[in-house]
């Protein structure tokens, strides 16, 4: 007599979802609008991050916990510290510290996934620094161009994050995005491209097959991230 397989356990319904950004949290749990906004910066490390959250969501029911990590993650874990936060994130034990179950995934990655609608799709996350992510047919990869040299012995974050556009101003920032999008978008061969974080807004003009995405994606992306296959 063949042994008896277990039904896979269903996902989690109710998913609390914090985007870590340089400047700010953003949490929300799935099935509401409503996104709690903290306060981050340079200094705050992963335990403050959770204790900052928990305290947030007092009251506030979830099963489960999908984190938005501004770095590369490897095996549900931050593989290195974050540029624009505190350290001690590398090695920090999220599930004990939320008590729930946790996934961990790039930020622009998360992003990324809520903002897909089908086909080829390059994720770009213009903030603190610079995201990015290929969500093929649903399946998100995250990339790490941040910190590849562009050009003038700088990075591509150095032009697109928040420090070039305090360096260059607001115009000729404009047109590096417009320039580092269209190289990226035929380097990737991207049908189309979002621009997601908080510097994104202040893009003007969108060129064909360009599109502003929306920051209450990543609330999408959390989800989505618990019922992948």
């Amino acid at each position: 007599m063949s042994a008896s397989r277990s039904k896979p356990a269903s996902p989690p319904k109710i998913i609390l979802v914090v985007d870590v950004g340089g400047t700010h949290l953003k949490l929300a749990t799935t099935g509401t609008r409503k996104i709690i906004k903290l306060a981050s910066g340079p200094t705050m490390n992963a335990a403050q991050m959770a204790a900052a959250v928990r305290q947030a969501v007092v009251g506030i029911k979830y099963d489960a916990v999908a984190i938005g990590y501004p770095g590369p993650v490897i095996h549900n874990q931050p593989a290195l510290e974050p540029h624009n936060l505190g350290r001690g994130w590398v090695k920090f034990d999220f599930k004990t510290a939320f008590g729930r179950p946790v996934k961990i995934i790039n930020d622009a990655a998360m992003q990324a996934l809520g903002s897909h609608r089908g086909g080829r799709m390059l994720f770009l996350g213009l903030g603190t620094g610079l995201g990015s992510a290929l969500v093929i047919d649903g399946h998100v990869l995250p990339l790490e161009l941040a910190h590849l040299p562009y050009k003038k012995g700088r990075s591509y974050e150095e032009f697109l994050g928040t420090a070039g556009l305090k360096r260059l101003g607001k115009r000729k920032w404009r047109a590096q995005v417009l320039a580092v999008v269209g190289l990226l978008k035929k380097a990737l061969l991207a049908d189309h491209v979002v621009l997601g974080g908080g510097n994104a807004r202040l893009i003007k003009e969108f060129p064909p097959g360009v599109e502003l995405g929306k920051n209450t994606n990543a609330i999408c992306g959390g989800y989505r991230l618990w019922h992948l296959a």
